[in-house]
Formats: structure tokens, C-alpha cells, sequence
């Protein structure tokens, strides 16, 4: 059968039959190893979870090594800021985007949290809770609940390492308590960092609450240091009740303002293109509410890497054909069948019956089955694994102040009001979910209550190839950052969403203070996180090109694709944008 674009049977028939296998599956071939070496530990390359980098180059480091105590991560540290070798931290599954572990030049020395996975001490009395910075944020959750406790908040995804999601401000969906930022909820710390020869070149800094370098150390992008250990304060284990509710997005403005001070862990899937939101009504029950109710997030779960493959051909073929309308045809049945499916939740653990789903938070606040099964031949896989033809995408994600978010919203909707069909292609991956952040306390933390916007989209394999709407989500990002001063996901993003950005934390310069003192020869520094922290320029790379992969905001057509017929223009809404249109025809 071939594709026709004017009736697009071919694609919906097997995204119809890929959805289904999509969630029917429960094997799968675990992610492959970040770091690759083609000498025992030595000659490596490293990448991330999704096999490439925004800049899409290659990170080389000379060695890694593999600590199983914090004494023998001590000696590795010391060993290398003797040698004034360079040192990056690496964790089990490296899910950043961007490039935080990537060491400067190729002789450099990854440290790898691999085996640094214990759980030290669980103590129910005082509740708290003590592991190695390496161990993933499933065994925190598992762990705590056998002792009859929780973590209150924590992102959606487990396969997250304590060391790793602390280090980019991870964070879930709360405006409750302390909000969902897991990094607030650490009462203590121990980060071995560089020191001089009377110290033995490294020690281990023992920070508590009542330090305030507690504040650099929570959100510290591995520049401080390899975190050894870290002591949660914890929650008696509790019960929720989880809704979903989907209405027209008319009055979303609105009604996010005050949905997440209304429903502890509240958030939000926004479809721009259908004009529609569907609101997660999830609050704390009593544990005497009947209900074993689990989540286990459809996206999350392990799929063939046949249905991957045929999903990502429908996509590629959409976008080569400008066809937009088969991709709103597909988003239309990606979006209506993750809500019959209630996105992975069910009642008792096997089936879902109706809401509301009532359980245990240890089952409901995070997933992530893709990651647990023996390797089947990659039969099936996580959707993003790169060793197959499966998603590949870019992830643009930031918070916004709650009190201009209304107005971003809005403004949002008026692109959509002149390109109706521009994002369709968000809809694919289940549009953009909205979380609640918290203001914290941490230097490099969320300054003020905010939303957090997170955006997944189409990625070319060729980066010379310009995307589907490509203007109308260049001037979202481009408006986010620069009308609405938006905070970017120290974990994820397009590297111009970091540009400027150490300006926008009022707290940035104690931070740097802080860095200086514990790695004076910023051994664990690299090119990537000076650009980042303002240390040096070059975040932004002008060339040819540079616009469609995030590398630079166009300001010539030659950053564009002007032999495709993009040429660099002022938005359509948000005039100080500068984006890549298409000048010819569109469809």
C-alpha cells in the first residue's frame, strides 16, 4: 500500500495499530551504556539517553571510573586534581540534553555514579531518608514506601539518578508545601570536591541546612563537584485520588491561575491545535480510601521497535510532504487514545474502570516500565532509545511567573488563531504539559511561583532540514525567553534558551562565588557550563543553518534554509522575534 497524502489511510492504519501495540507491551530492552570506551575504560565517548547532543557533536574524555564508595571517590578526585585533569560526572542512564557531562578537550576524566546506587539509611522516626548520589529515583520512591514513607514530590519519570536530578532542579508539579522541586526537600549533603596538596587534592564537604552554600549545592550543574551522598526529609506514606478532565482550552488562561493552588498535584496536557486542556484533578485521600490504583505512564512503557520505526516514517513522510493535515489527523488519534487509556492509570494495577483512581503515592507519582525488563534483542525499547528508528526530538522547556503566564497562554492562542494547524505536530507527543513550580531557595533554582511549559517536537535527522511550522515554535521559545523572561530547564533545551540566562537568578553571582571556592581551577568545568554561567561567550554559535537546530536566533537568511525557502523574518505576534519562515506557498 502507498502513502497518499490526500487521504493519509496509510499512516492512520498503522498509528491505529502501533497505538495498540503501543500499549500492550511489557518487555523491553534496557538503554545502553552513555559512556563507550574502546579501551577498558579508556578512549571513551560519551553521550546522552537519546544519542546526541543539542549541537549534535561528539564528547570524548581520555578515561572513566567507577567509584563504589564515597572513600574510593575521594581518592579518584584527588588522583585527578593532583594531574589537573578536567572531570565531568556521569550518571547511569544521562538523560540532559545538553552538554553538562561532557568534559573540554579529549583527556579529560568522566566519574561515573553507576555503582554509587545504595540506599544508606532509612529512619522512620525522624523521616529521613540517606542514599548515594547514584541511586535512581524508583529505588528512593520503593525504599521510602516500605518504611511508610514518601518523597511528596518528584518528577514523572523514575529513570532519573538522585546526583543527576538534583543537579539540574528536577522537580514534579506543586505550589503545596515546598513545592515540587525535589532539590527542597534535601536536608543534607556530602559533595567531594577539589582541594589543595595539605587536604590531599580532595575532601568531602558535609553541608546541612544551616549552611547556606546548601543553596549552590542543591541546583549545581556538576560544577561543585561529584555529589556523594544525599538525606531526604520525607512524609508519612499517603493515598491520592487522581481525575482527568478534559475541557475546551478557551478559559485556560484563566483557569491556570488557580488550578494549582486548588489540587496539590495538579498539571496540566495542553492542545493548542485542538484548542483543548485536559486537568489532572489529583489530591491527598485518606489511607482508609478504598483503591491499589497504579500509574504507569502509557509514553513510558516498553514499545515494539517495528511500530516505532513505521511511527517515525509516517512523520518524516508528513513533514516532507508538508502535510499538515495528516499530522492533525494523527495527533487527533494519538491525543484521543492516551485519554481511553486514562494515560496508563488503572484501578487495581492490571484495568482501568472509571475515575477516580485511588492508591498509594509510592504507585501513582512516577514511571518508567520501559527501563525494566531483561534485553529482549531490542524487540522492543523506550520510544527515544537512538540504537533504533524511534522518536527523536527536540525538548524545549521552561517556567513562566504565574503572574504573566495568562498572557503567554494567550498569546499562544493567537498564533494558533492564524495557523491552525501550526501545532499539530506538539499534539504527537501529547501536547504541552504544564507543571507548577514553587520559588526556591536554591541560587540556581525557580525565582518565583511559576508554570512550567514543557514542549517536545519533531526533530530532523538532518540538521540542514527545516520543520513542519518551523517560524510558529521558534517565536513561542524566542517569546517565552525574552517577552516573558522565562526560566529555561537547566536539563533540557535548545542552546540558545540559555543565552544571557545567569542574569535572570538574582542569586547567580553567590552561586559563582561558591563554585570558585570549592574548584578554584574549575576542574570540573567545562566550555559548555562557563558559556552558560556567563563566564564566557559563545552559547550561541552563528553559521549557516544555526537557527533550525536552536544554535543561534537567526539575524541573516543564510541562518535559515533560504535554498528551502526559509528566510529569516520578525514573528507574526511577537515582533522582536526573529524566526525562520517559509516565503513560498504554504499549504
Amino acid at each position: 500500500m502507498s502513502y497518499s497524502k490526500k487521504t493519509n489511510k496509510f499512516p492512520e492504519f498503522l498509528r491505529s495499530k502501533c497505538l495498540f501495540l503501543l500499549v500492550v507491551m511489557v518487555s523491553c530492552s534496557p538503554p545502553e551504556e552513555p559512556v563507550k570506551c574502546s579501551t577498558k575504560n579508556s578512549n571513551c565517548t560519551i553521550t546522552n539517553s537519546y544519542g546526541t547532543f543539542a549541537d549534535r557533536a561528539v564528547c570524548r574524555a581520555g578515561n572513566v571510573a567507577f567509584p563504589t564508595t564515597e572513600q574510593e571517590l575521594v581518592s579518584i578526585v584527588s588522583a585527578a586534581t593532583e594531574a589537573k585533569r578536567k572531570m565531568k560526572v556521569v550518571t547511569r542512564f544521562s538523560h540532559s540534553i545538553p552538554k553538562l557531562v561532557c568534559p573540554d578537550g579529549q583527556d579529560g576524566l568522566l566519574i561515573s555514579t553507576k555503582y554509587l546506587n545504595h540506599v544508606l539509611k532509612v529512619d522512620a522516626e525522624a523521616m529521613a531518608m540517606t542514599v548515594e548520589s547514584g541511586v535512581t529515583l524508583r529505588q528512593l520512591i520503593n525504599d521510602a514506601a516500605k518504611a511508610g514513607l514518601a518523597l511528596p514530590y518528584a518528577p514523572y519519570w523514575w529513570g532519573l539518578t538522585i546526583g543527576g536530578l538534583i543537579g539540574t532542579g528536577a522537580h514534579g508539579s506543586s505550589l503545596w508545601g515546598k513545592g515540587g522541586s525535589v532539590h527542597d526537600y534535601v536536608m543534607d549533603m556530602r559533595i567531594v570536591s577539589p582541594a589543595g596538596p595539605k587536604e590531599g587534592y580532595a575532601k568531602v564537604r558535609v553541608l546541612n541546612e544551616r549552611d547556606k552554600d546548601l543553596d549552590a549545592a542543591k541546583v549545581s550543574l556538576g560544577v561543585l563537584g561529584v555529589i556523594s551522598q544525599v538525606t531526604f526529609k520525607l512524609q508519612p506514606l499517603f493515598k491520592r485520588s487522581v481525575t482527568y478532565v478534559t475541557k475546551n482550552d478557551t478559559d485556560l488562561g484563566d483557569e491556570a491561575m488557580t488550578f494549582g493552588k486548588l489540587h496539590e498535584f495538579a498539571d496540566i496536557f495542553w492542545y493548542p491545535s485542538q484548542r483543548k486542556a485536559v486537568y489532572r484533578i489529583d489530591d491527598r485521600v485518606s489511607s482508609n480510601a478504598s483503591g491499589n490504583g497504579l500509574y504507569d505512564f502509557t509514553p513510558f512503557r516498553p514499545i515494539l521497535s517495528l511500530a516505532l520505526a513505521l511511527l517515525r516514517s509516517t512523520e518524516e513522510t508528513q513533514e516532507s510532504l508538508r502535510d499538515a493535515d495528516g499530522k492533525c489527523l494523527s495527533a487527533k488519534l494519538v491525543t484521543s487514545t492516551l485519554r481511553t487509556a486514562a494515560y496508563g492509570l488503572t484501578n487495581n494495577g492490571i484495568i482501568f474502570t472509571g475515575y477516580p483512581v485511588i492508591g498509594f503515592h509510592d504507585r501513582l507519582q512516577s514511571s518508567g516500565t520501559c527501563l525494566d525488563s531483561i534485553d529482549d534483542s531490542l524487540i522492543t525499547a523506550c520510544a527515544w532509545d537512538p540504537r533504533i528508528k524511534g522518536e527523536f526530538f527536540h525538548q524545549t522547556t521552561f517556567s513562566i511567573g504565574l503572574s504573566v503566564a495568562k498572557s503567554f497562554i494567550e498569546d499562544v492562542q493567537k498564533l494558533v488563531a492564524l495557523e491552525p494547524k501550526a501545532l499539530c505536530g506538539l499534539d504527537l507527543y501529547n501536547g504541552i504539559l504544564m507543571r507548577y513550580v514553587k520559588a526556591s531557595s536554591a541560587y540556581l533554582g525557580k525565582q518565583e511561583d511559576a508554570i512550567d511549559f514543557d514542549i517536545t517536537y519533531y526533530r530532523s535527522k538532518d540538521p540542514m532540514a527545516p520543520r513542519l511550522y518551523q517560524d510558529i515554535l521558534e517565536e513561542i521559545e524566542q517569546m517565552a525567553l525574552f517577552k516573558y523572561g522565562a526560566l529555561p530547564h537547566w536539563g533540557k533545551n535548545r542552546n540558545l534558551a540559555f543565552d544571557g540566562v545567569i542574569k535572570k537568578y538574582k542569586n547567580g553571582g553567590e552561586f559563582l562565588k561558591v563554585k570558585n571556592m570549592y574548584d578554584p581551577s574549575e576542574l570540573f568545568s567545562s566550555e559548555w557550563t562557563d558559556q552558560i554561567l556567563g563566564l564566557r561567550n559563545g552559547i550561541t554559535t552563528m553559521k549557516e543553518g544555526c537557527a533550525l537546530e536552536g544554535l543561534c536566533i537567526c539575524s541573516q537568511d543564510i541562518h535559515c534554509a533560504p535554498s528551502k525557502g526559509y528566510l529569516c523574518r520578525p514573528g507574526k505576534t511577537f515582533q522582536n522575534a526573529r524566526v525562520c519562515t517559509r516565503v513560498k506557498i504554504r499549504n
